[in-house]
């Protein structure tokens, strides 16, 4: 079997895959304008990524930028995104990440710029699919701050808001780590709604237990935090002012 010519088949069906992904990120609206990057690990071990500046609702498989772990560009002509290092950490920190997705989904989105994390744990898809989801502290775009902040949360979740940004999340493929996008903003939309309608209402804690131990025992790939509740940080505090 001729492997590069393998690995150049597979290699194609990823940039097609990442152009249907942005896609449905935009029909969705999970991203406006050119918002968003998607990644994927390649059989040769390193990356296919989007290029900055495009809808994502319109790319074609020739626009992928391959680069390596450095960030170095291997192959096409497009300008890569600022936002390469936030997932080239991931991929550094967790060999199981094999793709990542970052969007800004509205409601989600609305969420990490009031600095409420989703720990409500209202719905049974949402316990099973993520327990909850955490922000990661506010850091300035297309600096190293941004992969420092999310670098302490990759080690427990597969999803997680970014404060005053965006979402992201990381899975086995990339349509594991669509799929955990679009739950994000979903259960973001239903916490909105019960802390509308019944403030502070959730499932049993024996039931969320025994709904997490179903999980465990399906052996569900990625990680999960189990229960917990997270943090709120004041407004005006700001993680990296106090490192």
């Amino acid at each position: 079997m001729d492997i590069q010519k393998t690995n150049q088949q597979q290699e194609k069906q990823l940039k097609e895959q990442i152009c249907e992904i942005g896609r449905l990120l935009f029909a969705r609206g999970m991203v406006a304008s050119n918002d968003g990057n998607i990644s994927c690990r390649t059989p040769d071990g390193n990356f296919l990524v989007t290029p900055t500046g495009v809808s994502k609702g319109s790319m074609t498989p020739d626009m992928m930028l391959k680069v390596d772990l450095t960030g170095n560009v291997l192959e096409g002509t497009w300008k890569k995104t600022s936002e390469l290092p936030m997932h080239l950490r991931a991929y550094e920190i967790r060999p199981d990440i094999q793709a990542v997705v970052h969007a800004h989904p509205p409601t989600a989105t609305g969420f990490a710029c009031a600095g409420e994390p989703l720990d409500d744990y209202v719905a049974t898809e949402a316990v099973y699919a993520l327990g909850c989801v955490p922000i990661a502290p506010y850091a300035t775009p297309s600096t190293p701050q941004v992969p420092d902040s999310i670098t302490p949360l990759l080690h427990e979740y597969d999803a997680m808001m970014l404060e005053f940004h965006g979402v992201l999340t990381v899975g086995a493929n990339l349509m594991a780590a669509y799929y955990l996008m679009e739950s994000v903003e979903q259960y973001a939309k239903i916490c909105l709604t019960v802390r509308q309608l019944a403030p502070g209402r959730m499932m049993p804690r024996e039931k969320i237990e025994e709904f997490l131990e179903i999980r465990r025992q399906a052996n569900v790939p990625g990680r999960h935090p189990g229960f917990r509740k997270l943090p709120r940080y004041p407004a005006g505090y700001w993680y990296f002012d106090k490192q």
